[in-house]
């Protein structure tokens, strides 16, 4: 029997987050395991009147273009992959996993090779996204992998899930059109700000936000959301992190992390688990020893660690930064074939000053 949540996620992703119009291309990027949500997605959008074009990928497909292919055969760029990141006006993304640690075996110079060799692409998503041509939003389907990961049942994790998701609700865009409203007045706060400190057992950092946006994440691009987010001036940032989750890339889990920053560059890094990973990545083009993005995270719904960065990243109480690109909307200039986010909890001890005043003192907004 189908669960009526996802009919509900479904109609949330294209009425709501992307708000699917009449005659628009919309591109349905799916698992095989999320067929049952694609499905559903597939329906609402036939019924906005978009028109519809469907992807579904598998890991066994992605592993073996992986490592059957040499760095020729990794560069190359589809004309179809290129036309779609160029022309579509929509793209709904439905990520799964038979098995989130199906890639954690492939040799990372491989993953090296494909990541610069899609940086175009990623630049062409990001500028269109930033200037409206393009609307996407992504969401996770909760199936067995993600399950594990996060220490769940399955049914746990449905219920987590649909929870986070606010589809256990009657009416979920009342609910995500209440959290925008409640984020708004952190992000008006904030925007003309010029200087943020942060200050806990796990990090000493200061960084510039001055000429930047701050966005207020309601649902929109992330399903589910709760973050208030901007890409910080890319030679500002000096201090040091440590990073109180494990950071997880192309199926590989980083943890332990230390970043020391001078002017902006990750001039000092390490880890417990997996550096000769966070090291090939630093190393992959300019810009990802460089910060993309600088956000905290307030979607108190979520309070456990799942190993899932689209949840974890909006856990109430805690700050995230991303290495690599950032996103044009916010100001960002920096460019990378990267945007890998790590989270660090600041419930505790924590403070964040902005412009010297109190802005957030252990898990909580002060303003």
């Amino acid at each position: 029997m189908s669960d009526p949540r996802i009919k509900k996620l479904a109609d949330l992703l294209v009425n709501y987050s992307v708000k699917v119009q009449p005659g628009q291309w919309v591109l349905i990027n799916s698992h095989v395991i999320a067929e049952p949500l694609a499905n559903e997605v597939l329906r609402a959008v036939l019924e906005a009147g978009g028109l519809p074009q469907i992807i579904l990928s598998s890991d066994d497909l992605v592993e073996t273009g992986f490592r059957y292919s040499n760095n020729e055969q990794l560069s190359w760029i589809s004309p179809v992959v290129k036309t779609l990141y160029e022309e579509v006006d929509v793209l709904i993304a439905l990520r799964a996993f038979e098995n989130t640690k199906y890639l954690a075996n492939i040799d990372p110079k491989k993953q090296q090779v494909q990541a610069q060799a899609k940086q175009e692409l990623m630049q062409t998503y990001m500028k269109r996204a930033a200037s409206g041509a393009l609307k996407w939003t992504l969401t996770q389907y909760p199936c067995p992998a993600y399950a594990q990961d996060a220490d769940m049942s399955l049914s746990e994790y449905q219920d987590f899930v649909h929870s986070a998701t606010y589809t256990d609700k009657d009416d979920p865009v009342s609910e995500w059109e209440r959290i925008h409203d409640e984020q708004q007045v952190v992000v008006d706060w904030l925007n003309g700000k010029k200087e943020v400190t942060l200050k806990s057992p796990n990090v000493d950092l200061t960084l510039s936000v001055e000429g930047r946006t701050f966005i207020n994440s309601d649902g929109t691009n992330n399903m589910p959301s709760g973050e208030v987010f901007t890409g910080p001036v890319e030679d500002s940032a000096n201090g040091w992190v440590e990073y109180t989750y494990p950071a997880i890339e192309k199926g590989k889990e980083v943890s332990g992390i230390r970043l020391e920053f001078k002017d902006g560059k990750v001039v000092n890094a390490s880890a417990k688990k997996n550096e000769e990973f966070l090291l090939a990545m630093l190393d992959i083009d300019d810009g990802a020893r460089y910060l993309g993005e600088f956000a905290v995270g307030t979607n108190y719904g979520i309070q456990k660690f799942t190993k899932s960065i689209l949840y974890d990243e909006k856990i109430g109480g805690s700050f995230h930064m991303a290495l690599g690109a950032g996103y044009p909307e916010t100001g960002s200039k920096n460019v990378s074939s990267i945007h890998w986010d790590m989270i660090c909890d600041i419930r505790e001890d924590s403070e964040i000053h902005v412009d010297g005043e109190l802005f957030y003192k252990d898990g909580k907004f002060q303003i």
